[in-house]
């Protein structure tokens, strides 16, 4: 029997979706690859997603990494996306090289994935260069975070901000509303539409369907968290369903 793979992420203490949005790709997956997938969380304090609170989450990533590298997991995955985005330009690498010495600290070494760090590299890999954003943050958080983007080399050519300030009810949003909020951009010369820079909101059902209906490619920070996971790993980054990125084009 071949062994699984262990998934770990480090998770905001109020995020119901990383864990299984994540999970969900990976196990649609293994309908048409071998490999299988174990999955393992750490938690830190979160409630309101505003910056003071998103700071002291942040602090408790290091403990979340310690606590992973006691299951010894084979890649981490750091599922929030604004807090790291919150921290200042270009943190997602500052945040993937002390996490990965805090797991060597404890005698491993594991690969580090950010979903901020994700999403970049995703955009990357497709080649994309002006891009449309749906964020469901207030509005100064979700500037942040199109700042962030566009610091990274990518024009944000528009972007909505849905204005939801209690991560539960982040989760709580439909994602059969977010065809309706695509169709409010303004996607002429856009490249890839980021159909959540988060990775709390649901987007998975719908990723197919925007695509369908914009004729455009499709990225989530949850699904490019699940690219960079696979890479990491040395895997094929597939997933049936999820969009453009995991359609093994890239």
């Amino acid at each position: 029997m071949q062994k699984p793979y262990r998934i770990g992420q480090i998770v905001p203490s109020s995020n119901t979706t990383m864990e299984t949005e994540i999970p969900a790709m990976l196990m649609a997956r293994q309908s048409i690859r071998p490999e299988r997938f174990t999955f393992h969380s750490s938690r830190m304090r979160m409630k309101r997603v505003v910056k003071e609170e998103l700071a002291a989450m942040d602090a408790e990533s290091d403990r979340c990494a310690i606590e992973l590298s006691d299951a010894r997991v084979d890649v981490l995955g750091y599922a929030c996306l604004v807090a790291i985005m919150a921290m200042g330009l270009g943190y997602h690498r500052q945040s993937e090289k002390r996490l990965t010495g805090r797991t060597i600290d404890e005698g491993t070494n594991i690969p580090v994935v950010t979903s901020a760090g994700a999403l970049i590299e995703g955009l990357k890999v497709m080649k994309a260069k002006k891009i449309a954003v749906v964020a469901p943050y207030m509005k100064p958080l979700t500037e942040l975070v199109v700042n962030y983007i566009r610091e990274e080399g990518f024009e944000v050519m528009d972007w909505r901000a849905l204005e939801i300030p209690d991560n539960l009810d982040v989760a709580r949003h439909d994602p059969e509303n977010l065809p309706a909020i695509v169709q409010m951009l303004d996607l002429t010369d856009v490249d890839v539409i980021v159909l959540s820079a988060c990775v709390q909101m649901p987007s998975l059902p719908v990723i197919a369907k925007v695509e369908a209906m914009t004729g455009k490619p499709v990225i989530t920070a949850a699904a490019a968290t699940t690219y960079c996971m696979l890479k990491s790993l040395g895997l094929e980054a597939v997933s049936p369903g999820a969009g453009a990125l995991l359609s093994g084009a890239y």
